[in-house]
């Protein structure tokens, strides 16, 4: 493990020897945040200082970016170990287990990683678990094939700007929010990413037996614009020992981006139970 205490950047080694990164800001409990595809930690920028006051926030580089290692051969259950790794790093650092907060992709990171590590205390998703049906959310060969054709021709903006209109469809407001945000260029740098993302999603079902074995409390958010994810929060917490959904209205998929106030105001009080 290294640590920087200037930049409060903690390294930790994943199972297979890849270096995970981790920034630590605040004062309290241990919170980590995981991310979801095309980013970094930076992308929590805007979240961070509702969350700071409570507790000493940790927002982890997931491998391929930022602060972290990769490997020659991407699998997910990689980012399984790599999760679990930060988690129980923080929770040694700590003496006590650690709150988890995860978007998107992170999500399915963060479920494989439950199997892996006792340290966790509460959990809270943000439309970020695997899929009931994979092959409707998963993205299609030609779309993947326009993605891996961009990006080899050296083009990170516009295989950035197809997976966010074409895969997410986002709107181009919503676009010209990120654009004009500090994380945009570490979105850039993480464009390489999105295919191997995207084929891995598409391949990993949510497993109502894995659940089951998920028996700390867990909050399931998610926003009336995401038309996709909340018909299977219903049945991602009936699998679920301990689960309840909170919805935000008029919020889709990228919430703690566009309101992050309005997400902060329903995570706290999970978390601060």
């Amino acid at each position: 493990m290294v640590h920087d205490q200037d930049t409060l950047l903690t390294r930790v080694p994943s199972r297979d020897g890849t270096e995970i990164g981790y920034f630590s800001t605040g004062t309290g409990p241990p919170l980590l945040l995981v991310h979801g595809s095309l980013g970094d930690h930076t992308r929590w920028d805007a979240l961070r200082p509702h969350l700071e006051p409570h507790f000493t926030v940790h927002a982890m580089d997931r491998r391929g970016r930022g602060a972290s290692g990769d490997s020659p051969d991407y699998r997910i259950e990689r980012e399984y170990e790599d999760v679990a790794a930060v988690i129980d790093s923080i929770a040694e650092s700590a003496g006590t287990p650690v709150d988890v907060y995860c978007s998107s992709y992170g999500g399915l990171c963060t479920f494989g990683a439950t199997s892996m590590t006792s340290n966790i205390r509460r959990l809270a998703l943000y439309e970020a678990w695997p899929a009931i049906d994979p092959q409707q959310m998963a993205e299609s060969p030609e779309q993947l094939k326009q993605l891996d054709d961009l990006l080899a021709k050296g083009d990170r903006e516009a295989a950035l700007v197809f997976a966010y209109r074409k895969v997410l469809g986002m709107s181009d407001d919503q676009l010209e929010l990120l654009r004009s945000q500090p994380a945009w260029p570490a979105r850039l740098a993480a464009a390489h990413t999105i295919p191997r993302e995207a084929r891995a999603f598409g391949q990993v079902a949510f497993d109502p037996n894995q659940a089951n074995k998920i028996t700390v409390p867990t909050l399931l958010l998610i926003g009336t614009e995401s038309p996709v994810w909340g018909p299977q929060a219903s049945e991602v917490a009936a699998a679920l020992p301990d689960a309840r959904i909170a919805v935000l209205e008029g919020q889709g998929h990228v919430a703690d981006l566009m309101a992050p106030e309005l997400v902060a105001g329903a995570l706290l009080p999970f978390l601060l139970e």
